[in-house]
């Protein structure tokens, strides 16, 4: 038989593709921008509406809409509705850590080569903003584990997770424990292809990380302060299973656009976090030291505590808050939105 006349099977589509194409349906979050550019996330319910000072819209007369259409609310304002972007979800979501903002989590992505198919495991998950965008990046038949020592923060990232993919990911699972601990109890030494530290000391962990990754991984951290960076890179440095490090941060600054006035905005989102790569060495080789060496390598007691939660400018997470983002991120409205998008799907198939 030529092979040229069977038929080929359809490849699935990747988790949660399905649920960002099509007519707007019940279940999905919307963003609503009116006539000055101000932005509202919604979550589309039959029956919902969504209300201002400056009248109110149905959610009705939005649910079956193509995306990018233009609505009227009764006061006679108009809403431009499109899905958010990951960068909008990721802003807008219910959170109880601090996110990893949309440029941070861009370049982890790129400069760790974080590919579809590649085995990454993450510490900690916060609110599940950087998980969306390994997810995304691994793809349905990579793995993404994720260590975190919180149980309210794994259940706001999970509701985050699967709000935004339409259900659980096949390809994520979440451990509770400190990261150093659990990893080498659940990966097999040198059987991971990409490390991902958002963590407060991530020097603690390099003998953990050199155990389960695997020759020429890399290892990728995400801190905060200088102080942080330095004794990553020096612990890096003194474990000798690593490639040098390379730390650098980046900055965003957007431009206003308008007519011939074109000019730098007066805002732009600068420091959030230094990030540091390095690469893990074969086993037995030993990293090529610097010839060049700072002349004071050794932390005073000052410098050990400038790291603390306080010191970096954390603040303690209410209890209530927790509860409640957590509540809002795995609430049915919001997870619900792939099986109301199938039922809809199935209202309008039919003839």
């Amino acid at each position: 038989m030529n092979s040229e006349n069977q038929e080929q099977p359809t490849a699935a589509a990747p988790h949660g593709a399905e649920i960002r194409r099509g007519p707007l349906r019940p279940g999905e979050r919307v963003q609503l921008t009116d006539e000055k550019g101000r932005r509202n996330t919604i979550t589309l319910t039959e029956g919902g509406a969504f209300h201002t000072h400056r009248g109110y819209l149905q959610h009705d007369t939005v649910i079956g809409l193509p995306e990018g259409s233009v609505v009227t609310n009764t006061a006679g304002h108009q809403y431009q509705i499109l899905r958010p972007l990951l960068s909008d979800f990721v802003l807008s979501m219910p959170r109880g850590a601090a996110v990893v903002y949309p440029k941070d989590a861009a370049q982890i992505v790129t400069m760790a080569d974080i590919y579809p198919g590649a085995r990454v495991v993450e510490a900690g998950v916060g609110s599940g903003a950087l998980s969306i965008s390994l997810l995304r990046a691994v793809g349905d038949h990579g793995s993404l584990h994720s260590y975190e020592r919180r149980e309210e923060f794994a259940q706001i990232a999970r509701g985050n997770v699967e709000t935004f993919f339409g259900g659980p990911h096949p390809a994520w699972d979440i451990t509770l424990g400190d990261f150093q601990d659990e990893v080498v109890k659940t990966q097999e030494p040198g059987s991971v292809d990409r490390v991902v530290l958002d963590m407060l000391a991530p020097w603690e962990c390099t003998d953990a990380v050199a155990t389960v990754l695997a020759p020429g991984g890399v290892w990728i951290s995400y801190v905060a302060t200088v102080t942080q960076l330095s004794r990553t890179a020096e612990a890096i440095r003194a474990d000798g299973r690593f490639t040098e490090p390379d730390g650098w941060e980046s900055m965003v600054r957007g431009w206003h656009l308008e007519g011939l006035a074109v000019r730098p905005d007066h805002r732009m989102v600068a420091h959030t976090g230094f990030l540091l790569t390095a690469r893990r060495l074969a086993e037995g080789a030993t990293g090529l030291v610097a010839k060049r060496r700072a002349s004071k390598t050794n932390f005073s007691e000052e410098d050990l505590n400038a790291w603390t939660p306080a010191a970096v400018g954390e603040r303690e997470v209410s209890a209530h808050k927790l509860r409640r983002a957590a509540k809002d991120a795995s609430s049915t409205v919001q997870r619900g939105a792939l099986e109301n998008a199938e039922k809809f799907q199935q209202e309008t198939d039919t003839p």
